[in-house]
């Protein structure tokens, strides 16, 4: 046996690891153009993608392969590299620290890293470095809504028989999705028993409760007939209001309803004095109905 591992001196001189900490970001996407679309890929909508540009230092030290955005990967893999090179990152991911920023561009850095067609390593918990705000040469996300995963797979693993099988069920698994015109980071989908709308608010929290309060309070907070405003969530930092929809109408026909609504919105923005009593039982019943995602 080891005389160092009975020694108490030894073991008390061997260097202790550090633990990697775990900080909770709550805006992890603040600072990008295009922070209100990052937070809608990541929790509003099942199978979209979008091309990242990486800034030139990156280029430079990891070299130029195509990097895709993608709302999620086969089997919620942080990213892949495929045999033309390319390579995928997800958003939606099973493992995850406090700073999606920076999980998101810890994969990318490894996944560059990475031979075509190899695994890419990523940690859980990356620790300090690069962020997304760090790599990326920064802009709007030119964003495509798909209908199914089939952008995933390259040519050659498009037919093969068990890859088939499990793009299928992938597939079956996705909800129509619509990207609104109407209003930035907007999305209209259609679930079994209804459908919805729902917009992430690019105002600080604060600012949009209280815009969001006025309109209750003066009857202004729905899309239109047969509409009901559902409650809204709070996702990375920025508010995300829920409207029900009438099952059997078009994302298209609630275009015109959500400019009217988007509108009305940004005119109380310019409201900024204290809320009147009426406002401030709206808020009250808005707050209870708010939920968090991280």
């Amino acid at each position: 046996m080891s005389k160092r591992r009975n020694n108490p001196r030894a073991a008390s001189a061997a260097p202790k690891r550090e633990k990697v900490r775990d900080i909770f970001v709550a805006r992890p996407f603040e600072g990008l153009a295009d922070e209100t679309e990052w937070i809608a890929l990541r929790e509003l909508v099942p199978a979209a993608s979008a091309p990242l540009t990486l800034k030139p230092e990156i280029i430079e030290e990891y070299g130029d392969r195509p990097v895709t955005l993608s709302t999620v990967l086969p089997m919620a893999w942080p990213a892949m590299t495929r045999q033309d090179g390319r390579i995928f990152v997800g958003l939606q991911r099973h493992i995850q620290s406090g700073d999606v920023s920076r999980d998101v561009a810890v994969a990318v850095l490894n996944a560059l890293q990475t031979e075509p067609g190899g695994t890419v390593p990523v940690p859980a918990l990356p620790g300090e470095g690069p962020r997304l705000q760090d790599i990326l040469a920064d802009g709007p996300l030119d964003v495509t809504v798909h209908d199914g995963f089939e952008y995933w797979l390259d040519a050659q693993q498009a037919e093969d028989p068990s890859v088939k099988a499990s793009l299928e069920r992938a597939n079956a698994s996705i909800y129509p999705t619509v990207r609104m015109t109407a209003a930035h980071a907007a999305y209209w989908c259609r679930v079994p028993e209804k459908s919805h709308v729902r917009w992430v608010l690019p105002e600080p929290e604060d600012t949009a409760l209280d815009a969001l309060a006025r309109l209750s309070a003066s009857g202004d907070l729905l899309l239109g007939e047969g509409t009901k405003f559902a409650g809204m969530f709070r996702a990375h930092g920025l508010l995300v209001p829920v409207w029900d929809l009438p099952h059997d109408l078009e994302a298209g026909d609630w275009e015109a309803p959500l400019a009217d609504f988007a509108k009305r919105y940004s005119d109380i923005l310019a409201e900024t004095g204290p809320l009147d009593a009426a406002a401030r039982r709206a808020k009250q019943g808005l707050v209870g109905r708010q939920l968090t995602l991280r």
